[in-house]
C-alpha cells in the first residue's frame, strides 16, 4: 500500500463539454456559471484553463442602455446651530483637520548624563544580559566581536534609554527636513 493520497479524478473534456463551454462562453456565461452547467467535476479553474488553451475571446457583450446616467448626489448634514461647517475635502481626508494645523513643537526635557551600570566583566552588555531594566539599542556591526548593546535603564514604556529613545522616535518634522 502506497501513502500517495489518491489525486481528485480530472475533468474529461469530451467533444461534447468543449462545445458546450464554447457556446456558453460565447453567451457571455461567466467560468463559475459554466463550471455548475457543466458539472461532474467541472470546476471554474478548470474551465478558465480550457479557454485559455482553446485561445476563446470575444465573449458576447452585455446590451447597454442608452439613456444617460443620473448623477448620485451625496447626502448632505443638516447644519446645526452653534456648528461650525464642515470643511470641504477631497481624496484621502483621514488626516486633513490636522494637517491644517500647525505643529507645536513640544519641549523635550534634556536627558540625564549617562552612567555606568551594572554590567559583564569586559564592560559589555551582550544579549545574554539584556532585561527590561536595560536599553537594547545596539552597538556595532552584529557580525563583529565588539557588538554589544547600550545598557543603561530605559524610559517608561520604551525599551530604549532616553538618548536612544529620541534617536529612535523622532518627531515627523525632524524626519522630513533631514532627508529633504
Amino acid at each position: 500500500m502506497t501513502d500517495v493520497a489518491a489525486a481528485p479524478e480530472k475533468a474529461m473534456w469530451t467533444e461534447d463539454r468543449v462545445s458546450t463551454l464554447k457556446q456558453l462562453w460565447a453567451d457571455g456565461l461567466s467560468a463559475s456559471q459554466i463550471a455548475g452547467r457543466l458539472g461532474m467535476g467541472v470546476t471554474r479553474n478548470a474551465v478558465i484553463g480550457k479557454v485559455h488553451r482553446l485561445n476563446l475571446s470575444g465573449r458576447a457583450t452585455q446590451p447597454r442602455s442608452t439613456a444617460p446616467r443620473t448623477a448620485r448626489k451625496s447626502p448632505r448634514e443638516p447644519s446645526i446651530p452653534g456648528r461650525s461647517p464642515s470643511m470641504p475635502t477631497a481624496g484621502n481626508t483621514a488626516l486633513k483637520p490636522f494637517a491644517q494645523t500647525a505643529p507645536r513643537p513640544m519641549a523635550l526635557p534634556e536627558p540625564k548624563p549617562l552612567r555606568l551600570i551594572d554590567s559583564a566583566k569586559d564592560g559589555r552588555i551582550t544579549i545574554l544580559h539584556l532585561s527590561d531594566k536595560t536599553c537594547k539599542w545596539p552597538i556595532g556591526d552584529p557580525m563583529h566581536e565588539d557588538f554589544c548593546f547600550c545598557g543603561h535603564g530605559p524610559r517608561e514604556n520604551s525599551p530604549y534609554c532616553e538618548y536612544h529613545a529620541r534617536m529612535a522616535y523622532q518627531p515627523p518634522q525632524s524626519r522630513l527636513r533631514r532627508t529633504g
